[in-house]
């Protein structure tokens, strides 16, 4: 018998939704996929280029276990000159994809009823990772008015001697939510002592305004990132964690004993991306930005509410209450009979029921086909 609390643990629904939309290619049918957030865009080929060079030369063997010094400079060096900051390469811990950092770190922080202070709507995943390690989520519950962003005064409030951290995404999933900077600010000031864990991964796809990272108004953070989103990187699983220095050692400690060390070629590829030339990320900002615009102006006219324009990442979570306030029936529904998958907002907290969560990292012809399909579905 397995455990019990993964026996607790809860699907992340919009993996058995992309399970099903397969299921259904295979038999034939044809889906337009708007619910998974991959990049519909290739590897760029110098990217690639590093990575066979790599594999080449013989770089197939174990790195040091924080990842190559190489690749930490280039972390260091691009978020030190977007950002203004003085982080040194011995405060970064290369991972085997964002996710893995995200477990190092709350299983450096966590005893068992230790609390993490997060939004609700939040990011699928994020409850699982505290709860599987003993602690607890607390949800701060936000409003669609404001893009269910995160504020200050809420988050302050929640803070008790057992709180250990304050989970915060910007650019947001699933929301598309930016924090602009007095928000950061205001979290860093009210956490305290606290630290901020800080999920980047998909800083630098924003379509207003000007990025900004926790670490320009806190040492006390934890900042999570990688290439997956940005450099359309999601297979090479490939990130990273930076941490205040203190915290290193103890976390090197743990991926030498549970991940041994990334992958090693791979590693070179994300020199390559940081260090490279960065003119197809901007066309691919870019051309989300042409796909923002029109897949809200879409949904509007098919009659789901959007209270807030997201500004950046590349999802739109949609008020569908008019249409059914069972988001994964609902999202299930138009699956089968429609032939488009889109993602249950239950799926993100019960803050996001009614709602549904719409990625346009599909090309724009497959995102017109889905919206039209939509649209007869509901509408006739």
């Amino acid at each position: 018998m397995f455990s019990s609390k993964s026996e607790r643990l809860t699907p992340f629904y919009v993996m058995e939704l992309l399970e099903r939309a397969q299921e259904l290619k295979r038999a034939g049918k044809s889906i337009i996929d708007l619910e998974i957030g991959e990049p519909d865009f290739p590897t760029a080929p110098h990217i690639c280029k590093a990575a066979i060079s790599a594999l080449k030369a013989g770089e197939t063997k174990y790195t040091h276990s924080l990842g190559l010094l190489e690749l930490r400079e280039a972390i260091t060096q691009y978020y030190n000159r977007k950002f203004a900051l003085e982080i040194s390469p011995l405060q970064v811990i290369v991972t085997s994809g964002t996710s893995p950092a995200l477990l190092l770190l709350f299983m450096g922080l966590l005893d068992r009823g230790d609390e993490v202070v997060m939004s609700n709507p939040y990011y699928a995943c994020y409850p699982n990772f505290v709860e599987y390690l003993g602690g607890k989520p607390v949800f701060v519950h936000t409003s669609e008015d404001d893009g269910f962003g995160l504020k200050p005064d809420p988050v302050a409030q929640t803070l008790t001697g057992k709180t250990k951290a304050i989970l915060i995404n910007s650019p947001c999933n699933p929301t598309g939510y930016v924090m602009p900077p007095e928000t950061l600010r205001g979290i860093s000031e009210a956490a305290d002592k606290v630290p901020v864990i800080s999920d980047e991964i998909y800083q630098g796809l924003i379509y207003k305004g000007k990025d900004h990272s926790i670490l320009e108004f806190t040492n006390n953070a934890f900042v999570l990132n990688g290439f997956s989103k940005l450099y359309a990187m999601t297979g090479w699983r490939l990130g990273y964690l930076v941490a205040p220095p203190e915290y290193i050692r103890p976390l090197q400690k743990l991926q030498q004993n549970f991940f041994i060390c990334a992958n090693s070629f791979v590693q070179h590829a994300g020199v390559a991306a940081l260090l490279g030339p960065q003119e197809h990320v901007r066309e691919m900002v870019g051309i989300y930005d042409e796909r923002r615009k029109y897949i809200l102006k879409r949904l509007k006219e098919t009659g789901f509410g959007v209270g807030y324009e997201p500004q950046g990442a590349y999802y739109v979570l949609a008020n569908a209450r008019d249409f059914g306030g069972d988001s994964l029936h609902l999202s299930r529904c138009i699956l089968e009979d429609a032939g488009v998958a889109v993602t249950p907002g239950i799926d993100f907290g019960e803050g996001a029921e009614g709602y549904l969560r719409f990625s346009y990292s599909n090309n724009l012809d497959n995102i017109r086909e889905g919206m039209d399909r939509i649209d007869r579905y509901f509408n006739g």
